[in-house]
């Protein structure tokens, strides 16, 4: 698990939440509209209306859940009058349930709200901390934290058991087996699917239908649309409203069928690709779209602190706190990384002093500029983070003077300051980069989300280099 200074520790923690992919909430707005019949124009207003109520509700970051369900529900039981498919309801509800990373805003005044606790530990202080903290996290986090155990072994297996009521003897089987209803799903899901996106993707690669970029090799793309294959809860939602009797039966046996075969399919086909020559495997490699950069500032070597080349084929950037305990951990790591790599890395080092949280961390991030500005920056870089904990003024000027450094000059970047807007340049583009916790790192300009020990930082950057690689060999011409 990775771990970082930021108030997200103090935070439950919870892994994303999804509604589901674009494919079901297609699935899910063609049946409310395709299996409507008669439209109740009243409850379809109120229903119309009570959304906009959850609309201003978010708008003004009401944070408590019993209102939205309140009225969540009562959008619900008015679409279901309506005529139209509850469905739609749930739809459009969930996609209001938004994720984002905490807003550096958010966490400070968080983090100041806890300090308040914590010096002042009363009932009125700590129910305001809860309920501060906790909408720092996003919609679709919250949702995920308090719904996940029920939604993923409760709600879902009891609906797909309460849809999924099948008999099965050799009468059952044998009907399915020459019923056009289960052949025909049979086909559609298994067959359709990898027919479907593949011929699909490969129209959209076209330069006469835009000429669009792949997202990944076409080997892989036809695993993917072969695991699509596996139709299950939206399927026999689908099926359920569309058939009724003996042809539900039917329709549940392809279901059931196609689910079982795609999967077996899809197993056996990515066993396949992974035996497949390095060649095959990659085909389409040069035609993929270049990954989209989660970092806002680009790597600027006349200001950044780099540390290797400046044209090395990867870019590890760190945010870092001088105080932080985490980063002081992750720093053994990056110097072997460093060592190991050699001259295929350039490490950037920008600073997110965590001021809520660590009081000395900005005079010591100012202090490494005031070094810099000496030509002295990784000098004293190493001093801090070798010292901790000791990053008083007193500390960072006595550090200042075993570099050799003008002492003079020093005091006056300190004292007046002069660094500020170079320590806080850092820190904007760490916010606008999504980098809230510290250290956070960026390979070619993607967030690193896995573990900070040397193997999961080592496997980021060789994986970069391998696909660098690739790439230099599927463009000869450049």
């Amino acid at each position: 698990m990775q771990s970082s200074c930021s108030l997200q520790p103090l935070l439950p923690s919870s892994g994303p939440i999804r509604l589901g992919p674009p494919a079901d909430v297609v699935a899910l707005s063609v049946i409310a509209l395709a299996y409507t019949e008669i439209v109740s124009v009243v409850a379809l207003l109120v229903a119309i209306t009570l959304f906009g109520v959850v609309l201003a509700m978010r708008r003004t970051r009401v944070s408590n859940g019993v209102p939205y369900f309140i009225v969540g529900s009562g959008v619900w039981l008015a679409t279901l009058a309506s005529g139209v498919h509850a469905t739609i309801a749930g739809v459009a509800v969930g996609v209001l349930a938004t994720a984002y990373p905490p807003r550096r805003d958010d966490l400070q005044q968080a983090g100041a709200i806890w300090l308040l606790f914590r010096e002042e530990p009363t009932a009125d202080y700590a129910r305001t901390a809860s309920r501060t903290m906790a909408v720092t996290i996003s919609p679709n986090e919250r949702l995920q934290h308090l719904f996940h155990p029920w939604t993923s072994y409760v709600i879902v297996p009891l609906f797909a058991l309460a849809n999924a009521g099948v008999e099965l003897n050799s009468e059952a089987l044998q009907r399915a087996a020459s019923s056009p209803i289960t052949i025909g799903i049979l086909a559609g899901l298994v067959l359709g699917k990898i027919a479907g996106i593949t011929g699909a993707a490969w129209l959209a690669t076209r330069r006469r239908f835009g000429g669009l970029p792949l997202v990944v090799q076409w080997p892989h793309m036809v695993g993917v649309a072969t695991v699509s294959g596996i139709g299950f809860t939206v399927s026999l939602l689908i099926a359920d409203i569309t058939f009724g009797g003996a042809e539900l039966e039917e329709a549940k046996l392809g279901i059931f069928a196609a689910s079982v075969i795609a999967a077996l399919l899809a197993w056996i086909a990515f066993r396949v690709i992974g035996r497949l020559p390095q060649r095959m495997r990659f085909a389409g490699e040069g035609r993929i779209a270049p990954p989209l950069e989660e970092l806002a500032e680009a790597v600027d070597p006349e200001i950044d602190h780099l540390r290797g080349p400046v044209d090395a084929p990867v870019t590890l950037v760190e945010y870092g706190d001088f105080e932080c305990p985490y980063w002081g951990r992750a720093e053994s790591v990056l110097r072997e990384l460093v060592r190991n790599i050699g001259n295929d890395l350039t490490f950037v080092f920008r600073h997110l002093p965590l001021v809520d949280v660590h009081e000395r961390a900005q005079l010591a991030a100012e202090a490494g500029e005031a070094a810099s500005a000496q030509d002295h920056f990784w000098e004293m870089h190493d001093m801090l983070m070798d010292h901790q904990t000791a990053l008083s003024e007193e500390d960072v000027f006595r550090y200042a003077g075993d570099l050799g450094l003008d002492m003079e000059e020093f005091a006056k970047d300190i004292h007046e300051r002069r660094h500020a807007a170079r320590v806080e340049r850092d820190v904007v583009s760490a916010g606008e980069s999504g980098a809230v916790g510290t250290p956070t790192f960026f390979v070619n300009g993607r967030r690193h989300q896995g573990a900070l020990d040397l193997k999961s930082l080592t496997a980021a950057v060789n994986s970069v280099l391998a696909e660098s690689a690739r790439s230099a060999r599927s463009q000869p011409w450049q």
